[in-house]
């Protein structure tokens, strides 16, 4: 396969930002919430994570206009029990209960050490890294997780039950960049099996089964089926635990007490969770950004297995696409375009602006 994931018609980041802030604004969002969640699609997409980009805009435009979410949704403190909190998104989109309720843990962990708090009435939240991230700045590691409409079976069945629920986390590093993970505990997501259906290719085996449960690399019978776990069983137990921690804590619903794929989400019903460590609070922090640069040195300096050039640590390759896309741009298939043309028209927002949009 000579085409790769980030083929595609280069669009500057800037303005990619602005058309997708006017978008959601034009659904009724202020302009404050507009923006974060615009930047959240984008980063995910200067990331080369395309199944959390912009690819989702259609998505979010319908859950803001019929689906049922509040675009002005306020997120309110509704417990408070030390440095631990419950954050009521008020049906708000998820970026903006999560946003509210990371700055909020950050805020607490400062004091406490180490802060956490349960989020319920929320939706799609994106890319988990997006909030963990924002504990680095601060000397601290931000933790983040959310629950999802249940894709994959237990270990051994072959019913959509769990989610595939992920994990972010984002560790402080010295001269080093963070350590940044973010991934579900699925060999791959529907978003990403959407591109490959888009784009017309095969799935790479592991990625999927079909409905009976049955291994397969067609993505269509993947979106009808089931998302394999990663680590076999290992996967789903971490999905369930994940799916606990967002769901459980604060009361919002798990598994499939959200909704299916084939309804959808029920809208206010989603549910995160957040944490943030100040480090501190257990060690020097230029001591334990030393070590951390130590320890990503010795993946750098390892020897790599035949056919591999370099070894990179968690979040490495994200930091150097977000450097070049947004030197040239973040490349997007011919698909998603269509689709932001077709919803800035509309709402009536000239296309003509956009020269990349309207070709």
């Amino acid at each position: 396969m000579s085409e790769t994931l980030e083929s595609g018609r280069r669009v500057p980041v800037e303005e990619l930002l602005s058309l997708v802030a006017d978008l959601f604004v034009c659904c009724g969002m202020n302009s404050d919430d507009a923006a974060l969640l615009a930047d959240s699609l984008v980063y995910a997409d200067l990331s080369g994570i395309h199944s959390h980009g912009v690819l989702r805009v259609p998505e979010y435009i319908k859950k803001l206009t019929t689906g049922g979410v509040n675009p002005t949704g306020r997120p309110a403190v509704i417990r408070d029990v030390g440095a631990c909190t419950v954050v009521d998104g008020g049906n708000s989109m998820g970026q903006v209960g999560m946003d509210f309720a990371t700055k909020l843990v950050i805020e607490r962990a400062a004091v406490h050490g180490i802060a956490a708090a349960g989020i319920r009435g929320s939706n799609h939240s994106g890319a988990m890294a997006y909030y963990a991230q924002q504990a680095v700045a601060h000397g601290m590691i931000g933790i983040a997780t959310t629950n999802a409409l249940p894709t994959m079976a237990p270990w051994g069945g072959a019913e959509r039950i769990l989610g595939i629920n992920p994990l972010g986390i984002a560790i402080p590093a010295g001269e080093e960049r963070p350590i940044i993970f973010d991934a579900a505990f699925s060999g791959s997501s529907h978003g990403k099996i959407r591109i490959y259906q888009q784009k017309g290719w095969t799935l790479p085996e592991g990625w999927a089964l079909d409905r009976e449960g049955r291994p397969t690399t067609d993505p269509a019978a993947a979106i009808d089926g089931l998302l394999m776990p990663i680590g076999g069983f290992k996967g789903t137990a971490l999905a369930l635990i994940m799916g606990v921690l967002s769901s459980m804590l604060s009361g919002a619903a798990y598994g499939t007490e959200l909704g299916d794929m084939e309804n959808g989400p029920r809208p206010g019903q989603d549910g995160h969770f957040v944490a943030a460590i100040r480090v501190e609070a257990f060690e020097d922090l230029d001591l334990f950004k030393t070590r951390v640069d130590r320890a990503i040195r010795q993946i750098h300096d390892c020897r790599p297995a035949a056919g591999v050039e370099r070894i990179y640590a968690p979040g490495e390759l994200e930091f150097l696409r977000q450097e070049e896309y947004r030197a040239r741009g973040i490349p997007l298939n011919d698909v998603t375009l269509t689709d932001l043309s077709r919803a800035a028209k509309g709402v009536r927002i000239p296309v003509g602006a956009y020269g990349w949009l309207a070709g």
